[in-house]
């Protein structure tokens, strides 16, 4: 069996804010959201397991930057989704065989996304949470982190905006998750990957 069974995965908490949305905690950086999440994939894909919860900005990114690094995405990323959204699925979603569809609370948007998040936080073991601009989902995310892998770094990324930026604020996250603008080498310090690990490609996470 390849040694990156090993490893525990990384959860990506991340979206791009909308101001006219309820959960709205303020502006985002679109550009700062988009390039820590390609940092993330350049510093982790293929060498971490993603787990995630889906956002329509963000998943074809993902599965493109798989297919620029040859990766197998439906291997090395998990994507969760409530059966409340599924009539807003990407149509990619069905392609890739890694989408997770949690059951829906019938009428109950709120209570469909934490049977949603509860099962993907307590389906894999975390080494670190990884968090992007968004909204108060951030915050249901986090606490839900806290609660169910309490063992993963908390990474507020504070420079993204969004409720990120106010996570930061309120667990005081550490100079570098505010000041550093270089994406990819404070992902390699932070999650403590080593440049030069070989990425999975097509085999790698299940090989033998």
């Amino acid at each position: 069996m390849g040694p990156m069974r090993q490893h525990r995965s990384i959860f990506l908490s991340a979206g791009v804010p909308d101001p006219s949305a309820k959960h709205f905690m303020g502006e985002g950086d679109t550009a700062a959201i988009s390039a820590l999440v390609s940092a993330l994939l350049f510093v982790a894909l293929g060498r971490r397991p993603i787990v995630w919860g889906g956002h329509p900005a963000i998943t074809p990114m993902i599965w493109a930057y798989a297919e620029a690094l040859d990766v197998d995405y439906g291997r090395w990323v998990t994507l969760y989704q409530s059966e409340f959204f599924k009539d807003d699925f990407p149509e990619e979603n069905a392609r890739f065989g890694n989408v997770i569809v949690t059951e829906a609370a019938k009428g109950d948007r709120e209570r469909s996304l934490e049977i949603m998040r509860r099962r993907m936080l307590s389906e894999s073991s975390f080494e670190a949470a990884v968090f992007a601009g968004g909204m108060g989902g951030i915050f249901d995310e986090y606490r839900l982190v806290t609660e169910l892998a309490a063992q993963a770094t908390i990474l507020p990324i504070v420079s993204t905006g969004g409720a990120a930026a106010m996570l930061g604020a309120e667990i005081k996250a550490s100079d570098d998750l505010s000041a550093e603008l270089d994406y990819v080498a404070l992902l390699f310090n932070r999650l403590a990957i080593d440049p030069n690990e070989p990425r999975g490609g097509t085999e790698g996470l299940f090989s033998f």
